[in-house]
């Protein structure tokens, strides 16, 4: 059968959540025609498939799409995280991006195909094809293609474990807890990411003895404190303190050793065990009260990763561990997001989004697609696009901030850009920053804290980089 025909001006490869981002600016700052083809049944990326009691790890007051609000700006009530902005569930992220498609899809100028496979070569042949019905469609762009697919957020649930297991063994992703129907006689986490973290406080939440639990842990990381991140007027004091701070502390740091104890000291990293020194940083945000939950948590297994399951026993990378078949491992192994080569965001007529503002994914396809919209020159854009490496190991703490602070160096140099990130919704501190009044002396103070260190941190920035 011949592949029915379909025009865009551009064809954008996913609609997750960078994907909906992206295309959001464009809809609303432009009359291009959109196509958008996805693997899901509906818009959201891996939020369809995330476990059900997840939650953004951020305020949903800068995620989302910058047209419409994500929440309602409450607090949250859960003992956890008590007093800080709310975070959106699965659900409420899935909903919120359903309704955001549906509008795109009322306007006429934009055509969804989910349930489909993006078969081209991202450059002259873009081919789609239903994964329900196999009809075929050929998409003729016009300007540009849109790979929001490069840095693929993986969850348990759709990547399998890597460690053989024998017969008889119950592993299961963590999608799978709230389905319990009878207590095991144990339970056995397996990975040290936000995941694992996830699934140790859900079990301890829903009643599971710390006891009960074993961690392993293959490393051990470093964490952003939550209260440090919170937008809204009343949390100004203890954000804008935070930025002075590690600015500051960078600053006069002396060495990378030192930079860590000073961020931990001033409460800008946290750890779980503060006698075991993190290999890891994948920038997962807790609050307090959550790690000291965790720390209830006392059998932890730090002998590497997981290479096989026995009913018997649990054999890692350095050791084993005796286990039994009546315990249920929970899988939580899967990498969110796998740290991968950098690729320039704007190359001819494909555009590849990645993370032009640290740990802030939505805010980057925005920016991008903005920049698209606005601008001309390629060289230009992929200078104001400056791509901001994933981390792995706490030295990346360091890249990602010399990335970041030479991005927001440059859009502060072109008014334009300025302007719309004033006015962007998933910037949440921009906004608050540039509102401050004259008469305002303790908020200005913690912005002038930041604006005297931000120069000498830069230049020791490069001093410690070069000695990692």
């Amino acid at each position: 059968m011949q592949a029915q025909v379909v025009e865009a001006d551009y064809l954008i490869v996913g609609s997750g959540a960078v994907g909906m981002a992206f295309a959001d600016v464009l809809f609303h700052e432009t009359d291009a025609r959109l196509v958008i083809v996805d693997r899901h049944h509906g818009p959201g990326g891996h939020w369809n498939d995330a476990y059900p009691f997840v939650r953004l790890h951020q305020p949903s007051g800068y995620y989302g799409v910058n047209s419409r609000k994500l929440g309602g700006d409450s607090r949250d009530t859960h003992r956890l995280n008590r007093g800080m902005c709310e975070r959106a569930t699965a659900a409420e992220l899935v909903s919120y991006y359903q309704q955001i498609m549906q509008q795109f899809l009322a306007s006429g100028r934009v055509t969804y195909f989910p349930m489909c496979n993006y078969n081209g070569d991202y450059q002259q042949h873009h081919t789609v094809q239903s994964l329900t019905s196999g009809d075929t469609y050929s998409v003729t762009v016009r300007n540009k293609v849109v790979d929001t697919s490069y840095l693929n957020t993986m969850v348990p649930s759709t990547h399998p474990p890597k460690y053989a297991i024998a017969p008889g063994v119950q592993c299961v992703p963590l999608n799978e807890l709230p389905r319990i129907k009878r207590p095991p006689s144990g339970y056995v986490v397996v990975g040290s990411g936000k995941t694992g973290i996830d699934a140790c406080l859900w079990l301890l939440d829903n009643g599971v003895a710390a006891k009960d639990i074993c961690w392993i842990m293959p490393r051990d990381a470093w964490f952003l404190d939550r209260a440090n991140v919170q937008p809204g007027e009343e949390f100004f004091t203890q954000s804008f303190a935070s930025f002075a701070t590690q600015i500051e502390v960078l600053a006069q740091a002396e060495s990378v050793g030192e930079l860590f104890e000073k961020l931990e000291a001033t409460g800008q990293l946290l750890r779980f065990d503060t006698q075991v020194q993190p290999t890891m940083f994948h920038g997962a945000v807790v609050s307090r009260a959550e790690l000291e939950a965790l720390r209830q948590i006392k059998n932890i297994v730090r002998l590497g990763r997981v290479l096989r399951i026995e009913q018997d026993c649990i054999m890692l990378e350095h050791g084993s561990l005796a286990s039994n078949a009546d315990r249920l491992y929970v899988d939580c192994s899967a990498s969110a997001v796998e740290r991968r080569g950098i690729v320039p965001v704007f190359a001819g007529n494909k555009i590849t989004p990645q993370m032009v503002r640290t740990f802030q994914p939505t805010f980057s396809g925005a920016f991008i697609a903005h920049v698209e919209a606005t601008l001309e020159d390629e060289a230009e854009k992929n200078q104001l696009c400056a791509v901001i490496p994933m981390p792995d190991q706490p030295a990346h703490w360091l890249s990602m901030l010399a990335v970041n602070m030479a991005n927001q160096q440059r859009w502060g140099k072109n008014k334009e850009l300025r302007g719309w990130i004033v006015q962007s919704r998933l910037d949440a501190f921009s906004a608050m920053a540039r509102a401050v009044l004259p008469t305002d002396t303790e908020k200005l103070a913690l912005l002038q804290r930041y604006a005297q260190s931000a120069a000498p941190a830069a230049a020791k920035l490069q001093l410690l980089l070069a000695a990692v």
